[in-house]
């Protein structure tokens, strides 16, 4: 089965897609964030697996967690191997996490408050975008070998989409599209949440750098134009007598 990206936003982000992963230093580094993301996954993944209480959900959970883990082995030695090949592991580049941010995991969401369907739900949502990214990083990527290992994982990937799309339909028959629109409203709030963080930080840095630039000179021209008023060395202090001496020591 072939997924292709129907996603807009994907098509139009193509050639940033290509730009990022041309360069070797980022492709190893992404692909060492993505190893740890899917080892993350895979362990929530495991833990839900203990907690449900469905026979054949814990059989999948169980694959889809060694699946991930698998992909985070691949992902990790992968990445080192192109270090290893440029001779150059602490040098790193600039990543655009958020423009190619790989598969988003279970994405902070806490498994054990979980119930099955709304878990299959957001696995099933994040699946699918996982997928129509891989698909996309599979066309633009440049070398070979990182090609085909997007290839393999992908088909792991959808096989991932489809069986929580499944399972969700046999435990919530009548209720699934509601859990979807849930597990997509969460999506999209959690994808509110990082672009403002993200935008939070750029507007605290620009003001920091205008804080720097613009405010603290102007406060170092008033020090030196005040040190020219100051007189060199040591003052005498002004001797006070009378009643105006017992009312202050200064």
């Amino acid at each position: 089965m072939t997924i292709e990206p129907r996603s807009t936003r994907e098509r139009a982000l193509r050639p940033i897609h290509r730009w990022v992963w041309r360069d070797a230093h980022r492709r190893a580094w992404k692909l060492l964030a993505f190893a740890k993301t899917e080892a993350d996954g895979g362990r929530e993944l495991s833990r839900a697996a203990e907690l449900t209480r469905d026979p054949l959900l814990r059989r999948l959970f169980l694959r889809h967690a060694l699946e991930e883990q698998r992909h985070a082995d691949l992902f990790r030695a992968r990445g080192r191997t192109i270090l290893a090949g440029l001779g150059a592991a602490g040098a790193r580049s600039y990543e655009a996490n958020w423009v190619t941010p790989g598969e988003r995991g279970l994405d902070d969401l806490r498994v054990d408050e979980q119930h099955d369907a709304s878990l299959l739900a957001f696995l099933h949502l994040s699946e699918k975008a996982a997928a129509s990214r891989f698909a996309v990083y599979r066309e633009v990527i440049p070398d070979e070998e990182t090609r085909d290992l997007f290839r393999r994982v992908l088909r792991d990937e959808v096989f991932h989409m489809g069986y929580t799309r499944s399972q969700l339909e046999r435990i919530a028959p009548s209720a699934h599209r509601r859990h979807l629109w849930r597990a997509r409203a969460s999506r999209l709030w959690k994808a509110y949440l990082r672009l403002a963080t993200a935008i939070a930080g750029l507007i605290g840095s620009a003001v920091l750098l205008a804080q720097y630039f613009l405010l603290l000179p102007i406060f170092a021209l008033v020090a030196k134009r005040a040190i020219r008023h100051e007189r060199p060395g040591w003052s005498e202090p002004a001797c006070r007598d009378g009643p105006a001496a017992l009312r202050s020591q200064y």
